[in-house]
């Protein structure tokens, strides 16, 4: 492995470097979106039974909040559970709105690094040429410098694919995976207002 890094150069450095980042944001957004923690099955059944026998205290406002994003939604309605319906439900699209803000989190870091990652190996390709333009003289080609910026091109163009190509998979994935979660939280919000305002018992 070493001695792929030290073929590929310097520009090697900034594309291994965007790798590591990458990765670390594909494993904590892989643990953070996760169904459990975003928006449980049945949370909105359980806190419903928990408000029909003890009314909307300040201790189930706490604990639901604390449940994550849902719990936090799930929170704003409940505190303004006996305001008119489109107070309770503008108070549910407000924190709603921030929940959905916190769910993309380091998705614009991913999806900028799916970018520029071709584009760093770009670079080290240009660099590489630069290289070979180097090894021709009048005395004739130095194999050695030819043959180093070849590997210079090759290496960090093949790295940029490398890195771009799982980033971007990911990054559209986790895009999707939070659309299909805030309507997951719509569907459990609405349920509670209905339940609120009598549509739904």
């Amino acid at each position: 492995m070493w001695s792929i890094i030290q073929a590929a150069g310097w520009p090697i450095w900034p594309l291994i470097v965007a790798s590591v980042i990458a990765l670390a944001l594909i494993f904590e957004r892989m643990w953070s979106l996760r169904q459990s923690v975003v928006a449980p099955l049945g949370m909105v059944d359980r806190v419903l039974v928990e408000f029909r026998q003890t009314g909307s205290t300040p201790e189930l406002l706490a604990r639901t909040a604390a449940q994550g994003p849902l719990g936090r939604i799930l929170a704003a309605g409940l505190a303004n559970v006996k305001a008119p319906r489109p107070v309770m439900k503008e108070a549910i699209e407000e924190v709603g709105r921030v929940v959905t803000h916190d769910l993309d989190r380091f998705l614009t870091s991913l999806g900028t690094i799916a970018v520029a990652a071709p584009l760093l190996g770009l670079l080290g390709t240009v660099i590489g040429m630069i290289e070979i333009f180097g090894s021709q003289t009048t005395a004739g080609s130095n194999p050695i410098q030819l043959a180093h910026g070849i590997s210079i091109a090759l290496y960090n163009t093949a790295m940029g694919i490398i890195v771009a190509v799982p980033a971007l998979i990911f990054y559209r994935h986790f895009r999707a995976k939070i659309d299909e979660l805030v309507v997951e939280m719509e569907q459990q919000a609405i349920k509670l207002v209905d339940f609120a305002h009598g549509d739904r018992r």
